[in-house]
């Protein structure tokens, strides 16, 4: 089955047993509580059914989202910004029967950290695969390898020529990267794309600025370089977006009061399993992916969800040589990325790009209780299924039935003993997914992860995470950074970022972009073939 913007996904092994006979604290390896004592939360599944099915967000009579959901404070880009980090965090490399020998993984594991090994694996020495050669001499160098994107029309019958602007793939579509869920959908493949070609210009940058450094002092400074700006984004620019200004520097200055550990940062199911599993709601039925594929005022935005897994290796249908020649359109398998689809990051993140013409930024869509209809229904849900395997293919659904699987409190018992005043059960009960929960008695004691994101539509109308999942989400960020010797954190306390920025000592999305210069590939292509030859 495929994931969509599986945030939190990557929690395989979590059980009530293994998770409940031990809490964070004392340090208990690859996943914990916050909460120990609190009791699980007990429902049927055709009641986390029937609230999962009236989670549903709303169309326009074009089949676009409606406008009123979408969420004007934080562009769609951070939705995928969010199931990369998710990809970072959560990476295990435990074998199979070390799990076994192990259940409580306190061995042979990574614990989470911002550290970018879904991009790096563990250097050029161990994963050459990843990197690329000296065009001089038969050595690995530490520059990221890139993938070609095929030569493919505008909407005009213009070509677009072939460009750098996808993963590097094998022969048969596999892409060439250490975490191969990055290339579950276009978005999140890009992504990673403007995360090698970051780490490649930051590469250039150091040898220009420090000749002489051996290659291995020079790839360990890139790297430093290239992690601690990241790790910067995703506490100040992507954190306090769905968080609030000023938390992080607020929490750091007060201590972490619930994500506790002694030496090793663990992942809390309270997280990995509901707080951070917001982004599902954040993801739109379409896009306006590029100056090609984009909306008119009446039709349906061509960058659809389906047509974002098409053009994968994982979840779609690039299969290299194993594509026909020339590749026919969808469904049919296609050899490589069309140059037509690669990504305009303006369109993604606030680059101060001016509206008008067919230019528009997507927006996410409201922190809240509604998920796009896409996944409602994920791919391979056979035709005339019975119902109980249609509630299956409800991501929805399987997010409910996931936490009380595992013995998540409610929201009600996590907000108690935070010391916080839980939502009224007449707060909970609000529109068409409130009176489904108000039916089966969960208005009063909430699923963790509904409650999150009722709580955000409560307090901030969608904009932004309440008070509850606020605290677990920042803490458990932080603390994941501050629990990793090599972070910035850690190595230097008082550091700023020392990048181009728009703001001195501050590095955002935004500037990461403006930093690699690569913003629309496909425009930029379209207007050089335009300028005329001398």
């Amino acid at each position: 089955m495929t994931d969509v913007a599986m945030h939190g996904h990557g929690v395989r092994g979590m059980k009530p047993e293994t998770l409940h006979s031990f809490d964070g604290i004392g340090d208990p390896g690859k996943f914990g509580v916050m909460f120990p004592n609190l009791l699980p939360l007990s429902a049927s599944d055709d009641a986390l059914a029937e609230l999962a099915a009236a989670m549903l967000d709303r169309l326009d009579a074009a089949g676009n989202p409606d406008p009123a959901g979408d969420n004007m404070n934080i562009p769609a880009g951070y939705t995928y910004l969010g199931q990369f980090i998710d990809h970072d965090i959560t990476l295990d490399t435990t074998p199979l029967d070390q799990q076994k020998a192990d259940p409580l993984a306190t061995v042979n594991f990574r614990t989470p950290a911002l550290d970018l090994d879904s991009l790096y694996g563990d250097g050029p020495g161990i994963h050459p695969y990843l990197y690329q050669r000296d065009p001089a001499k038969p050595k690995i160098i530490g520059k990221m390898l890139i993938g070609h994107a095929a030569q493919s029309p505008d909407q005009n019958g213009r070509s677009i020529p072939t460009l750098p602007n996808d993963l590097p793939r094998n022969q048969v579509g596999h892409a060439l990267i250490f975490d191969e869920r990055n290339d579950e959908n276009l978005l999140v493949a890009q992504m990673h794309l403007l995360m090698l070609k970051f780490h490649n210009k930051v590469f250039d940058k150091v040898v220009a600025e420090k000749p002489g450094l051996s290659d291995d002092a020079l790839f360990k400074e890139t790297r430093r370089i290239v992690t601690w700006h990241y790790q910067w984004i995703v506490l100040f620019d992507f954190v306090e977006r769905l968080t609030e200004p000023g938390l992080i520097q607020k929490i750091k200055h007060q201590g972490r009061r619930f994500y506790r550990f002694k030496q090793r940062p663990y992942m809390p199911a309270e997280f990995a399993a509901a707080c951070y599993r917001l982004g599902h709601s954040m993801v739109r039925q379409t896009y306006s992916h590029n100056q090609v594929f984009n909306p008119t005022a009446d039709s349906i935005a061509n960058g659809t969800l389906g047509l974002l897994f098409f053009f994968t290796g994982k979840s779609g249908s690039i299969t290299g040589e194993l594509a026909p020649v020339p590749p026919a359109p969808p469904p049919a398998a296609q050899n490589t990325l069309p140059s037509n689809w690669v990504i305009d990051w303006q369109r993604y993140f606030d680059l101060g790009t001016p509206a008008g013409g067919n230019f528009a930024l997507n927006h996410s869509r409201r922190i809240d209780p509604l998920l796009t209809p896409a996944l409602h229904t994920l791919p391979g849900l056979i035709p005339e299924a019975p119902p109980q395997l249609v509630r299956e293919f409800n991501l929805a659904f399987r997010n409910l039935r996931r936490g009380v699987q595992i013995g998540l409190p409610s929201g009600q018992a996590v907000c108690r003993a935070m010391g916080i005043t839980p939502l009224k059960p007449s707060q909970v009960a609000t529109g068409p997914d409130g009176k489904a929960a108000k039916k089966h008695g969960l208005h009063e004691e909430t699923p963790l992860w509904y409650y999150a994101l009722k709580e955000a539509e409560h307090y901030h109308k969608g904009e932004r995470l309440g008070p509850m999942a606020s605290t677990i989400v920042a803490e458990t960020f932080l603390g994941m950074v501050h629990g990793d010797h090599d972070s910035f954190l850690w190595q230097q306390s008082d550091w700023k970022p020392e990048l181009p920025s728009a703001k001195a000592g501050h590095f955002t999305m935004a500037d990461l972009i403006r930093f690699v210069g690569d913003i629309n590939p496909v425009g930029t292509a379209l207007e050089q073939a335009l300028e005329p030859q001398p």
